[in-house]
């Protein structure tokens, strides 16, 4: 039996590895991404979920776009424009890339100081966007065969599983997770990786390890 990473794509192959795959430890992590055992599924089963996002069309299609709209906050901003400055770079828009990170800079010193972490808070938005956000999007953007929105979503889901697998760890064993270690966040598509040094290649975009930037933790 097969198992794959619903992340980085990693194959777990029981026959290969001698061990069957219910039988590794909780803790056990993807030796790839460092994604949670709960982030694989059968190969057979992941190959039928495939299958059945693209049968599906969103309930959302063809809803009034003017009921979904609301002022976005200046973090939000910020991330926005700081995600077009990356869009820019890939596309070797130079001037555009500069100017939506002068933006997003502007945005994110407007930002007011954040309250203290609510990691409860912060896990319910990342699931509500993996349960609602992400597949609706996914949806409207499959009508429209709007294959740039369709990437953003197969990458945004990627990062977002990572970043609830990294919450969870975190509530589970709290700074020891960060403990004598260094975090790296990929400049391309917002993968988080937990280690000393960075991955060679980013397991979502696979970008190489050059366009990790390490996070240096506030004072």
């Amino acid at each position: 039996m097969k198992y794959v990473c619903q992340i980085c794509g990693y194959v777990y192959d029981e026959e290969r590895e001698k061990t069957k795959f219910s039988a590794l430890p909780d803790s056990w992590t993807c030796p790839l991404c460092g994604a949670e055992k709960a982030n694989f599924k059968p190969e057979r089963e992941e190959e039928e979920q495939a299958d059945a996002k693209k049968e599906e069309v969103s309930p959302s299609v063809g809803r009034e776009t003017d009921t979904d709209m609301r002022q976005l906050s200046f973090g939000e901003l910020s991330a926005l424009c700081s995600n077009l400055a990356r869009g820019c770079e890939k596309l070797y828009m130079s001037e555009e890339s500069k100017l939506y990170t002068e933006l997003a800079e502007y945005f994110r010193r407007a930002e007011p100081e954040p309250e203290e972490s609510d990691m409860e808070k912060l896990s319910a938005l990342i699931e509500a966007d993996l349960a609602n956000g992400y597949p609706e999007l996914a949806g409207r953007a499959e009508a429209d065969s709007d294959r740039g929105t369709l990437r953003i979503c197969t990458w945004g889901g990627k990062v977002t599983r990572i970043l609830d697998a990294l919450v969870k760890r975190y509530k589970r064993e709290g700074e020891r997770l960060l403990y004598d270690t260094n975090v790296w966040v990929c400049t391309v598509c917002g993968f988080v990786y937990i280690g000393d040094t960075a991955p060679e290649l980013c397991p979502v975009c696979k970008v190489p390890s050059w366009k990790f930037e390490k996070t240096e933790g506030r004072n």
